[in-house]
């Protein structure tokens, strides 16, 4: 049983809690670099801190505190100088670590912008997605994930702000079993009800609502296991309930501390960063990536586009009819931080209830003056990429048993996934479809010549 006092260890996530301590050990997403060209500054609220990103016409990014130290004006209106950021209300100027480099209205011979700070993070960029760095000391390496580091794919990013806690979206990345509700009866209702079922569903071996149901049948129990980057799960078959083999199916598993690696199916493969807005907020971003094979050109954007999946539709009703949503309503609708102690957990809970204690001997490591898993302190040995499961190019690989649909975008099944709001839609369509033209000419030349 879960105590309101662990609860709170694990979902704070402020300066000075254990919870926020942990998170500030690891390398955060909080931006794509093509916000950026929307805009060169932007307001920027991660673990619970108010701060500002700017790109200086230099090309240099910071990531600094929110307010001059003069008079407090709010930074995210501030002029991007050819170095550092300027405050509109006097000029004040801050470099890329929150120093104050001028003070042009004081006196030429003033030195007191040398004692001036409002603070700042170290900032990287890996695959058109930036990261900060809010903890102590010397940063260490930022992790190079195959997904984003893969040099020949097309890549968008996605994002939503969810109004709950980021531990019950991570949550999720140790629960295989909720899919054959949540991603299958669920799914297959809310088709009915709104008079989609024949239109999107026609197909009962590929389309998710079908084949998740599906996933049921002959299911005895979870198992789960520790590997060097997080938790992996499986649901096990048995004769006994009805499989016709005893058969382990290991799903996409949750790298920790707070990354999902889902989504796996063919060309298309996904990252899923849940990273803390506040206690009550989480920022969703959606890396997903359609590998290009061999035989298929297609144009990739120097900058990864960005767009946002929303929770609700025009009229404010919960969008239910696409995997990702029926995910994310599954998480706010627990409420803003659950009350775990109230909970009845189970058997199914097996790799939750892994989770759950890993991250508690993770804080704990942290305060022991430790770094915890996923920590990087050598360059060299972490390597040019970190390989995820699926292994990223594996173009055979029809990733989870639910995958085979995140390969036939072309087919109709975009509007299964949260893919569907992206703005590279189309060219992901024209690339799945160029590929499996390329596949089936490989297919016909390989066969062998009829015998006359």
């Amino acid at each position: 049983m879960v105590t309101v006092e662990q609860n709170e260890r694990w979902t704070r996530v402020g300066p000075g809690t254990p919870g926020g301590e942990l998170l500030r050990r690891y390398w955060q997403p909080f931006l794509p670099v093509a916000k950026l060209d929307e805009n060169p500054v932007q307001p920027v609220r991660l673990l619970g801190e108010d701060l500002v990103c700017y790109r200086d016409r230099s090309g240099t990014v910071g990531l600094v505190g929110e307010r001059c130290a003069h008079r407090l004006v709010n930074m995210a209106f501030g002029i991007p100088e050819a170095h550092g950021l300027r405050c509109p209300y006097h000029g004040w100027c801050y470099d890329e670590t929150g120093q104050c480099v001028e003070t042009p209205l004081e006196s030429p011979n003033s030195r007191l912008h040398d004692s001036v700070s409002i603070g700042g993070y170290p900032v990287e960029e890996m695959g058109g997605l930036l990261f900060a760095y809010l903890g102590p000391g010397e940063p260490p390496v930022l992790p190079p994930w195959d997904v984003l580091v893969h040099p020949r794919a097309l890549r968008q990013i996605g994002l939503t702000v969810i109004p709950c806690n980021w531990l019950q979206c991570q949550e999720n990345a140790s629960d295989p079993v909720h899919s054959v509700y949540l991603h299958g009866h669920f799914f297959k209702y809310v088709l009915e009800r709104d008079g989609l079922l024949e239109e999107r569903a026609a197909d009962p071996t590929t389309h998710r609502s079908h084949t998740s149901i599906a996933q049921g049948i002959g299911y005895d129990r979870v198992i789960s296991r520790l590997d060097e980057h997080g938790v992996q799960k499986a649901m096990v078959y048995t004769p006994e309930r009805g499989a016709k083999e005893y058969e382990e199916r290991w799903h996409s598993y949750m790298i920790f501390p707070n990354i999902a690696r889902v989504g796996g199916g063919g060309l298309r493969f996904e990252m899923q960063f849940r990273v803390p807005v506040d206690d009550t907020h989480t920022n969703h971003i959606v890396y997903d990536i359609y590998v290009v094979p061999d035989g298929v050109d297609v144009e990739i954007p120097a900058t990864p586009p960005c767009y946002e999946i929303p929770i609700f539709d025009a009229e404010g009703k919960p969008i239910l009819d696409y995997v990702l949503a029926q995910d994310m309503a599954a998480w706010w609708s627990q409420g803003e931080i659950v009350d775990r102690s109230k909970e009845q957990v189970a058997a199914t809970d097996e790799a939750v209830l892994h989770f759950r204690r890993l991250l508690d001997d993770q804080i704990s490591l942290v305060a022991a003056g430790g770094d915890p898993m996923n920590v990087y302190r050598d360059a060299a040995e972490v390597g040019e990429v970190i390989e995820g499961h699926p292994r990223v190019g594996d173009a055979g690989y029809r990733g989870m048993r639910m995958g085979a649909y995140r390969s036939m975008f072309h087919k109709g099944y975009w509007r299964d996934d949260a893919d569907r709001h992206g703005p590279l839609l189309e060219q992901v369509k024209a690339l799945m479809q160029q590929a499996e033209e390329a596949a089936a000419q490989r297919v016909e030349q390989a066969a062998p010549a009829p015998v006359s």
